[in-house]
């Protein structure tokens, strides 16, 4: 009896010690396959209560079948058929009913007021700074993994992947958005020998591994990820997130992975002081924003009643949502969302914010302003900006960037095209009044309000070769309006 019970012990032991050492060993896959089934707890709930309901009656049906001497048989397939009706049933509410729960758990950062926005600054438009990003490689052989704006040094990062299997980053490129022409004050970090890691890199050049071997159970998502020069060494910023909750599981913060393109160590930690950019999760602070649509009950969740909807007109492009700026009295940066209500409405009705750089292990707050009155669409805000100034936009391949709110009634938008901006134009939500949009230069100078005279700005005089770009092109304006009017007058 004693040898039958080893022999037992030993082959369930083994595989479970086997199991255990290897759960140890490959750390960053048993995070992996951990964090995936995790995301999958409703369907494995799911799967189970149907598996009661089936099997429980079933058993008690030829149980009570048996000893009354009846058809045991037909009163299971009778009893399973319905329990198998009713599991399907329920399996449904229940998965339907925890997505409602997760979107609840994230909504409970959520804190919604009246209160004006506040004042926010300005930056140039993401779609450029990353259409700037490959002529400022020089003679760089790599490949851009991604561009993220960091709003502490007012400067776009882009993470250049060195080509080939077992390979890393090549070098992290840091640049200013000029007002006139491509980016200027370029600047090159370049990774050494021994940094040869990289996000979703191969065996023991995954930056993925290093990470894990650091800190296990959290993971992060790749265009979180983005890198600055810290003097001549890049280091790459990896915001992390980790897993909470049993039957509803939602992310929470992790802090951060720092990889030093020097030694190619990596850094664990929560103290993101220091950082001159993002270390909140965007894909965690996105996520937030998408479940305000459970602030209020199962109802008006299910048809889509409630919480709002980033604008998505297309005016804004290939960036819609998530702007990353820094407040004006730099108490920090903020990522912003021009929001809409769910359905057909395109005004903009509100504004998210959420902080961009936060410490802790719970949710940042997402507040949102809600504006009073509502704003014209991008889209409207776009097609005001076209013609007010048919002069100034948008000829040849130039065009209108991004639609940003910069205040409590205040928006700003860049003319011009991915490689050299022309103009900025101001102005308010409601697009009315004598400074319903206004129009300057791209470093800020004031030229002229679409809705006011023409007669408002006295006429450039001297020589037409002293004259700027925006002044020559007003006086040619000037001219041919007069030319009209008295042609008109004979």
């Amino acid at each position: 009896m004693a040898s039958r019970t080893g022999r037992i012990l030993l082959w369930i032991g083994i595989p479970v010690l086997l199991a255990d050492l290897l759960v140890w060993i490959s750390t960053y896959y048993s995070t992996l396959v951990v964090w995936e089934l995790r995301k999958f707890t409703p369907f494995l709930a799911a799967a189970l209560l149907v598996a009661a309901c089936v099997v429980a009656p079933v058993t008690a049906a030829r149980r009570v079948a048996l000893h009354r001497w009846e058809n045991a048989d037909g009163a299971g397939k009778f009893v399973g058929t319905l329990g198998l009706l009713i599991g399907v049933g329920a399996a449904c509410w229940w998965i339907t009913h925890t997505f409602y729960d997760q979107d609840r758990t994230y909504a409970a950062a959520t804190r919604v007021v009246t209160e004006r926005l506040p004042d926010l600054e300005a930056r140039a438009p993401y779609v450029v700074g990353k259409a700037q990003a490959g002529p400022s490689l020089g003679d760089v052989a790599g490949d851009i993994s991604d561009v993220t704006y960091l709003p502490d040094v007012a400067r776009f990062a882009t993470l250049v992947e060195k080509r080939g299997w077992l390979a890393g980053y090549e070098v992290g490129v840091t640049q200013e958005i000029a007002v006139e022409g491509p980016g200027h004050d370029t600047r090159k970090c370049r990774f050494d020998a021994a940094a040869d890691a990289r996000i979703g890199g191969s065996f023991g050049h995954n930056l993925g591994r290093l990470i894990s071997t650091k800190k296990r159970w959290v993971a992060f998502t790749a265009k979180d990820a983005y890198v600055y020069c810290d003097g001549d060494v890049p280091k790459v910023v990896v915001p992390l997130k980790r897993q909470v909750g049993i039957l509803v599981v939602t992310e929470r913060p992790a802090g951060v992975a720092v990889y030093d393109g020097r030694t190619g160590q990596v850094t664990v930690t929560t103290d993101t002081r220091g950082i001159p950019g993002p270390t909140y999760p965007i894909s965690l602070a996105k996520r937030q924003r998408e479940a305000t649509h459970g602030l209020h009950g199962f109802a008006d969740w299910w048809f889509d009643r409630s919480g709002w909807d980033a604008s998505d007109d297309g005016a804004n492009g290939a960036n819609e949502s998530e702007f990353t700026l820094n407040r004006a009295d730099h108490s920090g940066p903020v990522y912003v969302t021009p929001l809409t209500p769910p359905g057909s409405a395109s005004s903009v009705v509100a504004v998210s914010t959420v902080p961009a750089q936060h410490s802790g292990a719970g949710l940042a707050p997402l507040t949102v302003y809600r504006l009073e009155p509502t704003w014209a669409s991008p889209a409207a805000i776009v097609a005001r900006i076209k013609a007010d100034y048919p002069d100034a936009c948008c000829y040849n391949q130039d065009t209108v960037f991004e639609v940003i709110p910069t205040g409590g009634d205040s928006w700003v938008a860049t003319t011009g095209s991915e490689q050299a901006l022309r103009y900025r134009v101001v102005g308010n939500g409601q697009l009315q009044g004598l400074e319903a949009t206004c129009l300057r230069t791209a470093d800020g100078r004031p030229i002229r309000c679409g809705s006011k005279p023409a007669q408002q700005a006295p006429p450039p005089v001297g020589d037409p070769r002293t004259l700027s770009n925006e002044e020559l092109a007003d006086l040619q304006r000037r001219v041919a309006e007069e030319v009209a009017r008295r042609l008109l007058q004979k």
